[in-house]
Protein backbone atom coordinates (compact mmCIF):
# COMPACT_ATOMS: atom_id res chain seq x y z
CA UNK A 1 0.00 0.00 0.00
CA UNK A 2 1.25 3.16 -1.11
CA UNK A 3 1.95 6.12 1.57
CA UNK A 4 -0.32 9.42 1.19
CA UNK A 5 1.60 12.26 1.58
CA UNK A 6 0.12 15.52 2.83
CA UNK A 7 1.82 18.33 2.58
CA UNK A 8 2.16 20.89 5.93
CA UNK A 9 4.34 23.92 5.25
CA UNK A 10 6.22 24.40 1.86
CA UNK A 11 9.27 26.87 1.82
CA UNK A 12 9.07 29.17 -1.14
CA UNK A 13 11.57 31.52 -0.19
CA UNK A 14 14.07 28.41 -0.14
CA UNK A 15 13.93 28.38 -3.60
CA UNK A 16 14.04 31.75 -4.32
CA UNK A 17 17.10 32.92 -2.38
CA UNK A 18 18.86 29.46 -2.85
CA UNK A 19 19.87 26.29 -5.62
CA UNK A 20 18.90 23.59 -4.37
CA UNK A 21 21.31 20.27 -5.32
CA UNK A 22 20.29 17.71 -3.26
CA UNK A 23 17.44 16.78 -1.28
CA UNK A 24 17.04 14.58 2.04
CA UNK A 25 14.17 13.41 3.43
CA UNK A 26 14.24 12.67 7.01
CA UNK A 27 12.04 12.34 10.21
CA UNK A 28 11.27 14.52 13.03
CA UNK A 29 11.45 14.60 17.20
CA UNK A 30 8.30 15.83 18.23
CA UNK A 31 6.16 15.48 21.49
CA UNK A 32 2.36 14.67 20.93
CA UNK A 33 0.89 18.06 21.05
CA UNK A 34 3.16 19.47 18.75
CA UNK A 35 2.01 16.47 16.14
CA UNK A 36 -1.71 17.59 17.34
CA UNK A 37 -1.02 21.12 16.04
CA UNK A 38 0.58 19.98 12.60
CA UNK A 39 -2.25 17.73 11.86
CA UNK A 40 -4.23 21.07 11.96
CA UNK A 41 -1.35 22.39 9.49
CA UNK A 42 -0.03 25.20 12.47
CA UNK A 43 3.61 24.31 11.17
CA UNK A 44 5.55 27.55 9.75
CA UNK A 45 9.66 26.83 8.05
CA UNK A 46 10.05 29.89 6.58
CA UNK A 47 12.42 31.50 8.91
CA UNK A 48 13.66 28.31 9.43
CA UNK A 49 17.55 26.35 9.16
CA UNK A 50 19.11 23.52 10.35
CA UNK A 51 22.55 23.02 11.71
CA UNK A 52 24.85 19.98 12.54
CA UNK A 53 25.58 19.75 15.85
CA UNK A 54 27.96 17.36 17.01
CA UNK A 55 26.96 14.73 15.36
CA UNK A 56 22.97 15.16 15.10
CA UNK A 57 20.92 17.96 13.03
CA UNK A 58 18.55 20.29 14.24
CA UNK A 59 16.64 22.51 12.78
CA UNK A 60 16.00 26.24 14.28
CA UNK A 61 13.28 28.51 13.99
CA UNK A 62 10.94 26.15 12.37
CA UNK A 63 7.67 27.39 14.63
CA UNK A 64 5.00 24.84 15.42
CA UNK A 65 2.02 26.57 17.15
CA UNK A 66 0.74 25.48 20.32
CA UNK A 67 -2.03 23.23 20.60
CA UNK A 68 -5.11 24.81 22.00
CA UNK A 69 -6.32 21.96 24.25
CA UNK A 70 -2.34 21.15 25.35
CA UNK A 71 -2.26 23.22 28.51
CA UNK A 72 1.51 21.96 30.27
CA UNK A 73 2.16 19.43 27.43
CA UNK A 74 2.79 22.34 25.48
CA UNK A 75 6.30 23.12 24.59
CA UNK A 76 8.09 26.14 23.30
CA UNK A 77 6.95 26.54 19.67
CA UNK A 78 10.84 27.92 18.16
CA UNK A 79 12.60 25.16 20.42
CA UNK A 80 15.49 23.53 18.44
CA UNK A 81 14.06 20.18 17.09
CA UNK A 82 16.23 17.25 16.18
CA UNK A 83 15.96 15.35 12.75
CA UNK A 84 16.04 11.56 12.24
CA UNK A 85 19.01 10.48 9.47
CA UNK A 86 21.36 7.84 9.31
CA UNK A 87 24.62 8.55 10.37
CA UNK A 88 26.60 7.95 7.39
CA UNK A 89 24.12 10.62 5.85
CA UNK A 90 25.02 12.58 8.39
CA UNK A 91 29.04 12.35 7.62
CA UNK A 92 28.05 13.14 4.17
CA UNK A 93 26.43 16.53 4.68
CA UNK A 94 29.14 17.12 7.05
CA UNK A 95 32.02 16.76 4.74
CA UNK A 96 29.66 18.62 1.62
CA UNK A 97 28.68 21.61 3.82
CA UNK A 98 32.97 21.56 5.19
CA UNK A 99 34.38 22.02 1.81
CA UNK A 100 32.20 23.34 -0.85
CA UNK A 101 30.05 26.28 1.55
CA UNK A 102 26.72 24.62 1.14
CA UNK A 103 24.13 25.33 3.74
CA UNK A 104 21.20 23.60 4.90
CA UNK A 105 17.97 24.81 4.69
CA UNK A 106 14.52 23.20 5.18
CA UNK A 107 11.96 22.59 2.17
CA UNK A 108 8.70 20.96 3.57
CA UNK A 109 6.64 19.21 5.99
CA UNK A 110 4.64 16.77 5.25
CA UNK A 111 2.96 13.91 6.38
CA UNK A 112 4.13 10.43 4.86
CA UNK A 113 1.21 8.19 5.78
CA UNK A 114 0.91 8.56 10.03
CA UNK A 115 4.83 10.07 10.11
CA UNK A 116 5.85 13.57 9.82
CA UNK A 117 8.77 14.37 7.92
CA UNK A 118 11.10 17.41 6.81
CA UNK A 119 13.25 17.27 2.81
CA UNK A 120 15.75 18.81 3.78
CA UNK A 121 17.51 20.79 0.68
CA UNK A 122 21.44 20.72 0.35
CA UNK A 123 21.91 24.83 -0.82
CA UNK A 124 24.24 27.45 -2.66
CA UNK A 125 23.24 30.76 -2.34
CA UNK A 126 21.60 32.71 -4.94
CA UNK A 127 23.47 36.22 -6.28
CA UNK A 128 21.34 38.79 -7.35
CA UNK A 129 21.79 38.44 -11.16
CA UNK A 130 20.93 34.70 -10.28
CA UNK A 131 17.46 35.97 -8.95
CA UNK A 132 16.98 38.72 -11.97
CA UNK A 133 17.42 35.65 -14.50
CA UNK A 134 15.11 33.77 -12.78
CA UNK A 135 12.26 35.79 -12.99
CA UNK A 136 12.93 36.63 -15.93
CA UNK A 137 12.75 33.34 -17.24
CA UNK A 138 9.24 32.89 -14.81
CA UNK A 139 7.89 36.35 -16.78
CA UNK A 140 8.85 34.63 -20.02
CA UNK A 141 7.27 31.24 -19.28
CA UNK A 142 4.01 33.03 -18.43
CA UNK A 143 3.71 35.55 -21.40
CA UNK A 144 4.22 32.27 -23.55
CA UNK A 145 1.44 30.35 -21.70
CA UNK A 146 -0.35 33.26 -22.07
CA UNK A 147 -0.53 33.41 -25.74
CA UNK A 148 -1.19 29.61 -26.00
CA UNK A 149 -3.84 30.46 -24.29
CA UNK A 150 -5.43 32.71 -26.36
CA UNK A 151 -4.60 30.82 -29.73
CA UNK A 152 -6.64 27.92 -28.41
CA UNK A 153 -9.71 30.76 -27.90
Amino acid sequence: MKDSIKLIANNKKAYHDYFIDEKFECGIELFGTEVKSIRSGKCSIKEAFVRIEKGEVYVFGMHVNPYEKGNIFNKDPLRPKKLLMHRSEIHKLEGKIREKGLTLVPLQVYFKGSLVKVEIGLARGKKLYDKRADIAKKDQRREVERDYKEKLR
